[in-house]
């Protein structure tokens, strides 16, 4: 009786994180066997055999003490990788990273029920509002459920870290403040922060121990219009997080200094659900061409953001929605799982509420105004200047590919990801005549509080099969035969990655403990070929599958010749949000979007002759 029981039982969302195996550490020899062979791509002969050199040096020397010293913090720590890579990839970097390191997108309820429209941006933002919220109390009362891969329970700690959390600046590094309680564990902040026209106001999403209904949000969100209407613009203190993160804390404890009350503020901003910010911008995007809302989303104005907030939900003043979140505390599949399900229950009721008009009394949102000097203001004007310089030069397309999508490579028996992987590849080699360097998201949340390993998606197949396809003299027997090896290939260092089988966190791992043990840098490190293969966040094509979703991200190149490569893929279309620095003349965006649509249609042809 008692197993029936259990097994009729939800699965409560965080029911399986201590049962979660820890992360491995890979073999030392597997890892740099891995490493040769992706730098084989950028790399004369010479190179290559300098290089060898060079590794098997390390895997004799230096490397056999650095990865014992790993194996033992492995048996200390069920995630030996967790705290390094915040602080290594995230908390400890300089960068701005409202530009450099937040991911945004768009959202697509414009495919539907909301369409780009004048004065219905509150009442669909109330709306929208009150679904975030019932998704913040099922993983508060964890109802959500646990997500898998097949039958594999996958980490689910990251959706902790959507809502009340906040990344506070530090002189040399930053933390991560996370306010965010499930019932059984305590009380959670249930406060809003909505922001307009530079200024904030904050106020209680919930009422008598209710979640405040769409039309009692609506009420909250009128009243903040109606007192920025007309009015002058605020001091817009946010624009400070969109600073150098020195800077930014040096401002931040300053603006501490004056008035004990800022820091009130600040511990309100911080501990808040997430911020709503009203922008009065109007993208007008379609379901074809995201380009403007996923633009404004990453480049909007730094007045009504809070950059360092893990979750800004931004209203334009068409009626349709954008986000920008902080990227440490969590991957964008949180994100995209939340919009995901807000997307299907507004399809569910048309976009529309349909329960009572009842407006309950409760407080007016409260406005929140720092204590300013000329100094603060100055930073702010500082930070303000930075950034639209900055912002300036990002270049964004985002447009959907219409000719097929996962259905018809399904049918080719592909695999659409890789697919589309390739074909990038391709259409970067036909503009630039070489290969570049890419890194794709591979997930590890199979492992105890796993994240991402890097999958190097430019390998040698891959070139060869670039090569052939761009020799005129090549057949298409030769070129299908490339093409097949470079799928395979790729499909087996996804696979060994998802099982932390991956090199590059391994190998990051060992560089972390030389530099700990005070050691001096290995050679291996040093190579020149390290930083021209990608590693030490040198790839040139930085992509992510966000996934088969309505759910698309967008972020900034890694570096400056760069291009940020984020793709959705759907049963008849593939949506691509393409990224590239203007100040970096050889390259396009755009070119790149287009010679990857030409890419895509002469991959399915060489699949479809391929069957004959």
């Amino acid at each position: 009786m008692a197993n029936n029981l259990s097994e009729s039982l939800p699965e409560r969302t965080f029911q399986y994180q201590s049962s979660l195996p820890p992360l491995p550490v890979p073999s030392l020899e597997g890892s740099l066997s891995k490493y040769l062979d992706a730098v084989r791509p950028f790399a004369s002969e010479k190179e290559f055999k300098a290089t060898v050199d060079t590794v098997k040096k390390f895997q004799e020397g230096v490397g056999k003490e650095l990865h014992q010293k790993l194996l033992q913090r492995a048996k200390t720590k069920k995630n030996w990788l967790e705290e390094w890579w915040l602080d290594g990839a995230y908390l400890e970097l300089r960068i701005p990273s409202q530009l450099n390191v937040n991911f945004g997108g768009p959202a697509p309820y414009l495919e539907h029920y909301w369409p780009p429209a004048e004065g219905t941006h509150l009442q669909r933002a109330s709306i929208s509002t009150w679904h975030t919220l019932q998704y913040w109390n099922l993983i508060r009362t964890e109802r959500l459920a646990p997500q898998k891969s097949g039958k594999t329970a996958l980490d689910m700690d990251q959706f902790r870290m959507m809502f009340c959390t906040c990344r506070v600046p530090g002189v040399t590094k930053d933390t991560i403040h996370n306010y965010f309680k499930t019932e059984r564990e305590g009380p959670c902040p249930s406060h809003i922060v909505v922001m307009c026209r530079g200024r904030l106001f904050v106020f209680d999403a919930m009422c008598d121990g209710q979640i405040l209904t769409p039309p009692e949000l609506l009420r909250q969100l009128s009243y903040v219009k109606d007192c920025c209407e007309g009015e002058p613009e605020g001091d817009g203190v946010s624009a400070l997080t969109s600073d150098e993160r020195t800077r930014w804390a040096k401002a931040r404890e300053y603006l501490i200094s004056i008035d004990p009350h800022n820091k009130t503020i600040l511990e309100t901003i911080q501990s808040s659900l997430f911020v709503i910010s009203l922008d009065e911008t109007k993208p007008y995007s379609s379901p074809e061409n995201y380009t403007n809302v996923t633009l404004e989303s990453l480049i909007g104005n730094p007045t009504i953001r809070w950059g360092d907030k893990s979750y800004n939900s931004i209203v334009f003043s068409d009626g349709t929605f954008g986000s920008t979140c902080d990227h440490a505390p969590f991957d964008g599949m949180v994100l995209v799982s939340m919009c995901w399900y807000i997307d299907q229950q507004v399809k569910a009721t048309e976009g529309k509420w349909k329960g009572p008009g009842t407006v309950r009394p409760m407080p007016l949102p409260e406005e929140l105004v720092f204590t300013l000097d000329q100094k603060v203001r100055s930073d702010i004007s500082h930070a303000k200047q930075q950034y639209l310089e900055t912002t300036k030069d990002l270049q964004v397309v985002c447009y959907a590919f219409t000719g097929f999508g996962k259905a018809a490579i399904k049918q080719k028996k592909l695999h659409p990801d890789t697919f589309i992987q390739l074909a990038m590849q391709l259409a970067y080699y036909k503009i630039h005549k070489r290969p570049g360097s890419c890194y794709e998201t591979a997930m590890t949340r199979k492992f105890y509080h796993g994240r991402t390993e890097t999958m190097r998606s430019c390998t040698q197949e891959a070139v060869n099969w670039c090569k052939a396809m761009t020799d005129p003299k090549c057949n298409i027997d030769v070129k299908r035969k490339a093409m097949l090896l470079a799928f395979n290939k790729h499909n087996k260092l996804m696979a060994e990655a998802q099982e932390g089988k991956g090199f590059d966190r391994h190998l990051f791992g060992l560089y972390l403990l030389a530099k700990e043990e005070g050691l001096p840098t290995p050679d291996l490190f040093m190579d020149p070929l390290y930083a021209k293969s990608g590693s030490g966040g040198n790839f040139v094509l930085s992509s992510s599958l966000v996934g088969y979703t309505t759910v698309l991200g967008a972020v900034a190149p890694m570096v400056h010749h760069g291009y940020g490569f984020f793709y959705r893929i759907r049963d008849d279309r593939i949506v691509i949000s393409l990224s590239a620095w203007k100040s970096y003349r050889q390259t396009d965006a755009a070119t790149l979007f287009n010679n990857f649509s030409n890419t895509l249609h002469e991959m399915f042809h060489l699949a479809t002759t391929s069957q004959l």
